[in-house]
């Protein structure tokens, strides 16, 4: 019996989320400069049923950036419309963000990456913008509302959402050549979100950190793979 149009659909369903998880692994590692074959061969299919479904590498690519865009704007709605107090909300973004170990990784890996490369069509770059300073503001906002209310250390918030924004981005960059070991061993959001806990600020001040460069955690994944 020939399919339905519905069955048909799904189907078609399918390729398209198929193709989309593959690019957007792919141009999570190799940035603007992967290809149309790259896509195809992450997604286990032909790269003439690739260009079926996206005509172009811009056009999966801009799929990709209006995700991740989107994706960032669900969190921050979820964050400000949820009841609570702000250190609850806060712990909850911060889930949000750092919860995901696939997915969204990847989301922010792909971020980075237009945001950084000279190669990325400047529409991507001014479409990630917005969001990415929104999702600052927001945390922000948390964080001083969280201050007074006794709920994250004291000190200045500015400094504070750096650390927290250096992390996500530190991870993103890990993750690109972490491998199973990084998989395997990746941060749970509350040994992240205990940076902002007051009864640890006396022990971990901010500071005092030093941030590894890219190449100093690159080091460190391999000799611990």
């Amino acid at each position: 019996m020939p399919r339905t149009e519905e069955a048909n659909q799904r189907i078609r369903d399918a390729q398209r989320v198929k193709i989309l998880e593959g690019a957007r692994k792919v141009f999570a590692s190799k940035g603007w400069g992967a290809t149309m074959s790259d896509v195809a061969t992450a997604a286990e299919v032909s790269q003439g049923l690739a260009y079926r479904y996206f005509p172009s590498k811009k056009a999966i690519f801009r799929e990709l950036v209006e995700q991740a865009v989107q994706s960032n704007l669900a969190i921050l709605q979820h964050v400000l419309e949820m009841p609570g107090s702000p250190g609850e909300r806060l712990k909850l973004m911060l889930s949000k963000t750092f919860g995901d170990r696939g997915e969204r990784i990847e989301f922010y890996q792909l971020s980075v990456r237009a945001l950084n490369e000279e190669a990325t069509l400047e529409e991507f770059r001014l479409l990630l913008r917005k969001p990415s300073q929104a999702y600052r503001e927001v945390m922000k906002q948390l964080i001083v509302e969280a201050q007074a209310s006794g709920e994250v250390r004291s000190g200045d918030p500015d400094q504070l959402v750096i650390a927290m924004t250096a992390c996500l981005i530190g991870l993103s960059r890990l993750a690109l050549s972490g491998g199973e070991y990084f998989q395997k061993h990746f941060p749970e959001p509350e040994l992240i979100r205990r940076m902002l806990d007051p009864k640890t600020a006396s022990f971990y001040p901010i500071s005092h950190i030093q941030p590894l460069t890219i190449h100093e955690g690159e080091r460190y994944t391999q000799n611990n793979e």
